[in-house]
């Protein structure tokens, strides 16, 4: 018939636990029965060559772009004045359509030019410029770099003189109903 078929799982056992179940094995074809693993050299599993040898030659994780020496950290949430708008194009198809986008705001400041404007909180921002002003939440720096490559700089936290807001509620109902068309 052959030689019945064994797990080889006993061969990378403890010693004692392999040797009480070697002896209760039915005698078969000692040439072909393998040798239990010595006492001062047990036997171990291959896969853990596998596993050290992943984890020898595992890759770096991917550097995420970082700010340019200058630019303010990424993970500072700003809030900045900004409203959506659209650019017409055409579909695939050539059917006219819409592309949706965030335009950040610029103010003139009278000593520093165009500068956009960014708040550390949300209350800063409705407290400056009103109710109804527009606004998207954005890390520090890629605003920085988005407005600085146009020669703008953001000003954070900017004290700004109590008087009418750019943004009326009417004006957002009207950019609202524009926007929807």
């Amino acid at each position: 018939m052959g030689i019945p078929i064994r797990s080889r799982l006993l061969d990378y056992a403890d010693c004692a636990d392999h040797a009480d179940r070697v002896e209760a094995e039915p005698p078969g074809d000692p040439a072909s029965a393998p040798a239990p693993p010595s006492a001062q050299e047990p036997r171990r599993s291959r896969i853990l060559e596998y596993v050290e040898a992943d984890a020898a030659v595992e890759p770096e994780p991917p550097v995420r772009p970082g700010p340019r020496p200058g630019v303010p950290a990424y993970h500072a949430t700003v809030f900045v004045p900004a409203h959506p708008r659209h650019t017409p194009t055409t579909d695939p198809t050539g059917a006219p359509a819409l592309i949706p986008l965030i335009t950040y705001e610029l103010f003139e400041h009278p000593t520093d030019g165009t500068v956009a404007l960014a708040f550390t909180a949300l209350d800063g921002l409705v407290a400056a410029l009103g109710e109804a002003q527009p606004w998207a939440a954005t890390s520090l720096g890629p605003l920085a770099e988005v407005v600085g490559e146009l020669g703008v700089t953001v000003h954070v936290d900017p004290w700004i003189a109590p008087g009418r807001h750019n943004w009326q509620p009417a004006d957002l109902a009207a950019f609202a109903r524009e926007a929807r068309r």
